[in-house]
């Protein structure tokens, strides 16, 4: 299953603050489905379970004493969600705690939809033909990227990027090598997509998403890969400039000296070359006239 088409448009989030991992939801779900606050109250009802859940115990200990007194185990104070290894559950008991990772799943689960570790044995297809797939969210220390299938394309929605960026399929699995090769979590996201969000404009309500057409972002994304350049090549420009300023007179006047043989080079280069083009010329003057005055006397 394909997942939402909207039309043919697609859903992308731009970076705002360290919401990352909203926009990640979001773009899987291709729509403004969830907002910062909704995940934040998902990170609440998850912190206040765990805490439940910590008290059950017949004698708590000093280490279940800290995890009751932390801050949430779910979001940071910067926004920041974690997320939900559903192969890898960790018991808790008895002076130990554990922080948990679920808020990025419990928030798909609204949507019947499941995360499942790429590296783990139920997604072994997947190692060998992500194609299969339809979705698959990339994480790495604080930030949170989707790359996801939309009306049969690959897109790369990372937040970073202007505008979703898109991917071949022969390019998609060789990118997903690279990214674990990085050091990068990659799960993958399996079950019922929504069909379709309701596009009212071309930007979302929460300020930060839009939809665009597949030529727009490809435009959008070229304009931007074209002013990243700019910048650069104006930079060597702007140290050339400075080590020509840094010079003192010697080495200017050493660099002139320079310049001039290598200009005198030049045109004796020149001089020599345009010496041989013009006896050349001349040999084959010389040459063509002494076969017509040959033939004349025949």
């Amino acid at each position: 299953m394909e997942g939402a088409s909207n039309g043919g448009m697609l859903y992308h989030e731009v970076q705002e603050s360290k919401l990352c991992a909203v926009h990640c939801v979001n773009t899987v779900l291709q729509g403004p489905f969830f907002s910062e606050f909704d995940l934040a109250a998902l990170a609440s009802d998850l912190d206040t379970k765990e805490r439940q859940m910590m008290l059950r115990g017949t004698a708590a200990s000093s280490s279940t004493g800290d995890f009751l007194s932390e801050e949430s185990h779910n979001v940071s104070l910067g926004g920041d969600f974690s997320i939900q290894d559903p192969f890898a559950i960790t018991m808790l008991v008895v002076g130990t705690s554990c922080k948990s990772q679920e808020v990025l799943q419990k928030a798909l689960e609204v949507w019947d939809l499941q995360v499942v570790p790429f590296d783990c044995t139920v997604a072994e297809p997947a190692q060998f033909d992500p194609e299969l797939e339809n979705a698959f969210i990339c994480n790495l220390h604080d930030h949170w990227f989707c790359i996801r299938k939309v009306n049969g394309e690959w897109y790369n929605f990372d937040s970073l990027y202007a505008a979703p960026q898109h991917l071949s399929k022969f390019y998609l699995s060789a990118y997903l090598d690279s990214l674990k090769g990085s050091g990068w979590s990659i799960f993958l996201v399996r079950g019922n997509f929504p069909k379709e969000c309701p596009i009212f404009s071309s930007e979302a309500p929460n300020g930060y998403g839009q939809w665009l057409s597949p030529e727009d972002a490809e435009r959008i994304t070229k304009l931007s890969n074209l002013t990243q350049a700019r910048p650069q090549r104006n930079d060597m420009a702007r140290r050339h400039s400075e080590q020509l300023l840094s010079l003192d007179e010697t080495d200017m006047q050493t660099l002139s000296d320079m310049e001039d043989e290598d200009l005198k080079a030049a045109i004796a280069a020149s001089l020599i070359d345009s010496s041989s083009a013009i006896a050349s010329a001349e040999a084959s003057n010389h040459e063509t006239e002494n076969k017509d005055g040959q033939e004349k006397t025949a």
